[in-house]
This record gives structure tokens, sequence and C-alpha cells, in this order.
């Protein structure tokens, strides 16, 4: 179906939703590499127009991945048909995509409000009123929502700022491994999870650094949730030989031919997720989250797996919210969007990821997700450290649930920037956050056979 607007007697038209959403989409490399960008910002604003005034069913009527040969879009469209999510819907039903903006940010929409509300959007309908945001728009609506989550640790509390400590080490060391964990916890990092990405994805090396983790947490009877970012099936494996797995893992995309991509499909998902849960390995909680899922803006098209109905090219925008789907049928713990990781073919600068990484953090959380971010660039991108730190504030002042904590902010095994344990102590001290509340009274605790740690909170 034709969309098209008409600004000073010039006629844009545009020639189906995915083209339109392309359209609208805020400059970025990796659409523009995939040759479906506006071209001018004149078409941008006038797709951004047709966007605003486009009834939000209609999103609902004209799917931009077909439903036939795409699993994620049958997940999306049967999910919005369920009487829960009809519901959820039915109090915005009638507005347009820029009626829902000035609904988000107004006054009537409370925290309590928004999270009623998540069961009835879809992906596209996230992506589509994020599209016509500024940031400070994406920051005030994202601060509203508070989605809370639980295995070991509570994560995304009011007034709460979490960390993943992340101690990669380039050959998978024991020895480097526990030295950064130790200097994580001594700087407060660790309370979402302490995860690490494996350099060998195989089953031995995962057993290893699992029980490596879990003998640390035992030890010092620290209130966290370990992880090894190792492949679905290689940790399905470990499971199988009695691995202490915590959170189960794996990184996911917005149509079913990018999961095919990364070797899973939603029903072997559902396999490891039932698998993970009869371990049982948080027994003080009956309800625990288990799943934690990785994204990024970029991984389809790199993937050549970003083309919908009739081949139209999708924009990157629109199926990392796609991506969201996946994540949100499986309840996870943790959500992370590891923004600036592809690189600069896909979001070229600072102000592409910053904007990118805003986008994600409010489209997630719309849709109920505990979004975390991995603040980061790779070294051939045109940005830098001050461009990290202010997404960090943005991201700070929007609710984020956790960001990472390298040492030095410099990951020595994946060789990229990101943030380090300081700057989570610089973000807790500037908006007063504090640990998950679990993390937090461990840090304060002078129990002798526990690491005595100095105060480092506001």
């Amino acid at each position: 179906m034709a969309h098209a607007h008409t600004i000073a007697s010039v006629r844009y038209t545009f020639d189906s939703l995915a083209d339109l959403l392309a359209k609208a989409t805020p400059a970025r490399s990796g659409d523009e590499l995939a040759g479906i960008a506006a071209t001018s910002a004149q078409q941008r604003v006038a797709a951004q127009r047709t966007l605003a005034d486009l009834p939000l069913t209609h999103l609902l009527n004209e799917p931009i991945v077909p439903y036939e040969t795409d699993e994620v879009t049958r997940l999306i469209l049967d999910t919005s048909r369920t009487p829960a999510a009809i519901t959820a819907f039915a109090p915005i039903s009638s507005l347009t995509v820029g009626e829902l903006r000035d609904h988000l940010l107004s006054d009537d929409a409370t925290p309590a409000s928004l999270a009623a509300l998540a069961p009835g959007l879809t992906p596209e309908m996230a992506a589509a009123v994020s599209k016509l945001m500024r940031l400070q728009d994406l920051i005030l609506a994202a601060r509203k929502i508070n989605v809370v989550t639980k295995f070991r640790t509570t994560v995304g509390l009011p007034g709460r700022l979490s960390t993943r400590l992340q101690p990669n080490h380039p050959t998978d060391n024991p020895a480097g491994i526990a030295a950064s964990i130790l200097d994580g916890l001594l700087l407060g990092s660790g309370d979402a999870v302490i995860g690490i990405n494996p350099v060998s994805d195989n089953v031995a090396t995962l057993t290893n650094l699992l029980h490596l983790v879990d003998h640390i947490r035992r030890r010092y009877d620290i209130p966290t949730q370990s992880c090894v970012l190792a492949h679905l099936t290689t940790q399905m494996q470990a499971m199988q030989q009695g691995a202490p797995l915590d959170l189960l893992f794996q990184s996911i995309g917005g149509t079913e031919a990018t999961n095919k991509s990364f070797g899973i499909n939603l029903a072997l998902l559902e396999e490891a997720h039932q698998q993970a849960r009869s371990l049982n390995r948080a027994p003080e909680n009956p309800t625990p989250n288990i799943m934690y899922f990785e994204t990024g803006q970029g991984s389809s098209l790199s993937a050549n797996a970003h083309r919908g109905t009739r081949g139209q090219g999708i924009d990157q925008q629109t199926l990392e919210a796609r991506a969201y789907a996946v994540a949100r049928h499986f309840n996870p713990m943790l959500v992370n969007t590891v923004v600036g990781f592809i690189g600069p073919e896909y979001l070229y600068d600072g102000k592409q990821i910053l904007r990118a990484s805003l986008e994600d953090h409010f489209c997630g959380k719309l849709l109920g997700l505990p979004m975390g971010c991995d603040i980061c660039y790779t070294n051939h991108a045109e940005a830098d450290q001050d461009d990290m730190d202010a997404l960090l504030t943005m991201l700070g002042a929007a609710g984020v649930n956790y960001i990472m904590g390298v040492p030095g902010a410099d990951d020595i095994m994946l060789h990229y920037q990101s943030t380090s344990f300081h700057d989570a102590l610089y973000l807790r001290r500037l908006l007063n956050l504090r640990p998950a509340p679990e993390f937090e009274s461990w840090l304060n605790t002078t129990a002798p056979h526990r690491l005595h740690l100095p105060a480092m909170l506001p």
C-alpha cells in the first residue's frame, strides 16, 4: 500500500509501510548502505509527517515481513491477537502514531499505565513512534517506565543502576578472569550479572568458566548471577553435563533469517529455556527470570537477512525492535543492546550511536523489557570516549537498568571500547543511584568471610 504526503506543493510517495518506516528513520550509515534511507532531509520530514498521521491499527494490517515465511512475524501478530494484548491495546486503538507520541509524553502516561500498555504494543508501533521523537522525548518517555526482574538480585528498581561485570580475557585464562572479577567487585560492579565472553565456544571452556564464577560467588556469598556467553547449543550441552549455569544467553535478531544466521530458531530457544529453568539455580526465587539476550542495530543487514515483503529492505532500527518481540516472549532477566559493536558500516559516528542507543532503550522498555546498554564503539568508528560519556549520562537520566563494567573501559578480548567500573560509579554518584538492593547489602557487610569493600556509594 502506498503512502503519501504533500509539503509546499511537492508530493512525496512511499510505496509500502517498510519504505515509509525506512525513509522516516533519522540518518544512519547502515540504511544508506542498504539503499533504503531518505535521500534528503525534506524526504525524511515528509516521511515522518506521513507516519505521524498513520493509524496504529494499520501497523497490524500491513506486515513488513510476510507472515507465511517468517516465524518472528507470526509471533508478533499471533501475540497481538491474544485477549490480553487486545485488552491492553484497546485504550490507544483509535490513535495515530503521532497521537501515541503525544500520549507517551503527557501526564496521562504514568508508570502504571505504560506497564499495562506494553503487552498491546507491537515492535513496529514502538519503532514507528520512536522515529518521531527527539532525544529528550526518548529520554523522558523511557524514564517513566520501570521493568523489574530478578534471579538472585533485583534489577530495574527506581533509583538503582546495575552493572554487568565483563571480565573477558584474550586466552580465557582463569587467573586473568578472576583478577578482573576482583577488580570489578572492589568497585561495586557485578549486581546484574558476571558475564564472560569466551574466546573458545566449546563445552570444556564454558564449563570451566562457569565453575570458576560459581566458586567465587559461593566462596564470598555474593548475591549475583553468572553467565558465559557461548552459543545456545554449547550451553545446552554444558547443562546436560552438570555445569552450574545461572542465566542462559543468546544473541537474537528481528527476522527468522537473522536468527537462522545465529544458528537458532524459536523452538530451540524454548527448549533451552525449559532446560535452564529445570536446573532451579535460584531456589529462593520461585519464578526467576533466566534469559539474557543481546541485540544490536545492523545484525540483520550484516547477515543479508533484512528483506521483507516483495524483497523490500527494512531499516535496521525497526528490525532491532522486532528482535524485542523474541526477547519479550521469554520474559528475560536482561536484554542488552550492544549498540556500537558492529561498526561504522551500520552506525557511523558518535551521533548515530547515541541516537540508536536511546531508540533501542526506549523501544525495549516500551515493550516491557529490562533494557541495558553496552555503551560502546569500535576503534575504526568516528567516535570517542567523550561521545560515550554523553550517552552514558543520557541513559542514566533515561533510567537504564544496567550498563557494562569492563576493566579500563577497554575490552582486550573483543577489541572494542565500552564503559568501565569507574563509569558506573560516576553515574551512581551523579544521579544518586544505587546498586541492586541485595548486592548493596553485601557491599556494606563487615562479615570476615566476605570481601570488605569500602564505601563507593553516593
